[in-house]
């Protein structure tokens, strides 16, 4: 047996002890990366951490750091207050404002998990408070950010017309943009009707006698006493939203780090308001960290010694153009639901340009049905957006919401990538 399907018989066995014997999947990946990386690839612990998501761990770290010290001083619930105004306390509402919201972030140049960090904490705060599905607001957080995803401005959008250009293929970059968002959309719509979106309607805050406030839930201000009105802004509060303000200049104008950004954003308000962010680190979802920063390294490892290469020619080799073509969605979907998006774009497009060459497939079509296969899993929990959700959900069960993100997540690589090939593919588009 070949090195290549070894490591994945082991990927395989990772999943079946971590589903029936509830052990962190993150930490069996850390101890299959060794197995596998020492005695099957030949890696020495350099190697094998070559692979390890420095930087999503920072920002997984950073962002849950930050936004435990808005839950704390309240800032989280006078956010939520606020959307409530927005929409004139209409509840079935908000989860399509935070759609559009992420869209509008990575439309205009903001990489997808940075509008995502910026947008899960507040959309999950309040799903939380009002007793709306976790899953639906994250997916909708999620799908909203891919949605505008590829844009001609946007960051995957340019990446992608840029492989595009230099594979000498013929490219559409409106039809690329507009096939992200109306699949997105859809399934932002199925999302919400069958994870009781329709029953929000009759939740409207003033039709309650809420008159649209958001009513206090043990928050503290910054001198540690119950704030008695989460509409109330606090000297802690004020300087918790110019810090978030700060997050958002910081990733989408000075393109810096988010992770190093909101963990710097953090220490200061923390020396600032000791007691309310006291509590704070111990609330970073650090099982969360575990688990996305284990299986990554173990993906690490499959990269490193070739299997995600192996996988994607054994696929560009078969005969048939079509076949071909729907394989190649699958492997973009079920690697990117493990791996970076856009590497796995980078990586496949090009892997494509040999059967694209026949003319039996649309150029156009193709190239959009990738791009979207590569993108829309990310909700998966072992993707940066999807692992962003999970983290910044607070009060949940969070086993029960992996589970359920990890369903959903299965459920979208086995649907998607075979309708977009047969919309956009089968056709001949380009």
């Amino acid at each position: 047996m070949s090195a290549e399907l070894i490591s994945i018989l082991v990927l395989v066995v990772v999943f079946v002890i971590a589903t029936t014997r509830s052990i962190n999947m993150g930490a069996l990946a850390f101890a299959a990366a060794f197995g596998v990386g020492e005695l099957v690839a030949d890696l020495d612990a350099d190697g094998i951490f070559a692979g390890f998501p420095g930087d999503l761990f920072v920002v997984l770290v950073g962002v849950t750091y930050l936004f435990a010290i808005a839950r704390a001083n309240g800032t989280t619930d006078w956010l939520v207050h606020a959307a409530i105004r927005l929409v004139r306390g209409r509840i079935v509402l908000i989860p399509w404002v935070m759609f559009a919201i992420t869209g509008a972030l990575t439309a205009i140049g903001a990489v997808s998990p940075a509008a995502v960090a910026i947008v899960a904490p507040i959309a999950l705060s309040f799903a939380a408070r009002y007793g709306i599905s976790p899953l639906l607001m994250g997916a909708l957080v999620v799908h909203g950010a891919q949605a505008g995803g590829f844009s001609p401005i946007s960051i995957y959008g340019s990446i992608v017309n840029g492989v595009v250009e230099r594979e000498n293929l013929p490219g559409n970059e409106l039809v690329l943009f507009f096939a992200s968002l109306v699949v997105n959309l859809i399934i932002a719509s199925v999302v919400f009707v069958l994870f009781g979106g329709l029953k929000l309607k009759g939740r409207d805050l003033a039709a309650e006698g809420k008159d649209g406030e958001v009513r206090n839930g043990g928050a503290e201000d910054g001198d540690g006493s119950l704030a008695a009105d989460s509409a109330h802004l606090t000297p802690a509060r004020i300087a918790t939203l110019s810090a978030l303000a700060a997050l958002v200049v910081a990733v989408l104008v000075l393109d810096l780090d988010a992770g190093l950004s909101s963990i710097t954003l953090a220490v200061v308000l923390s020396a600032f308001w000791p007691e309310a962010s006291r509590k704070a680190v111990s609330e970073v979802a650090w099982p969360t960290v575990l688990l996305i920063c284990g299986v990554l390294t173990y993906v690490g490892v499959l990269e490193e010694m070739g299997t995600i290469d192996y996988a994607g020619n054994a696929v560009g080799d078969i005969g048939v153009p079509l076949l071909a073509a729907v394989l190649l969605c699958y492997i973009a979907a079920v690697i990117s639901a493990f791996a970076s998006s856009v590497g796995i774009m980078g990586a496949l497009i090009p892997l494509a340009v040999p059967f694209l060459a026949q003319g039996e497939i649309g150029a156009v079509g193709m190239i959009a049905a990738l791009a979207v296969s590569a993108t829309v899993v990310d909700v998966s929990p072992f993707s940066t957006n999807g692992a962003l959700v999970l983290a910044a959900a607070p009060d949940v069960d969070r086993e029960r919401f992996f589970r359920q993100l990890m369903v959903y997540g299965g459920i979208v690589v086995a649907v998607v990538p075979a309708a977009v090939w047969l919309v956009l593919v089968v056709p001949g588009f380009g």
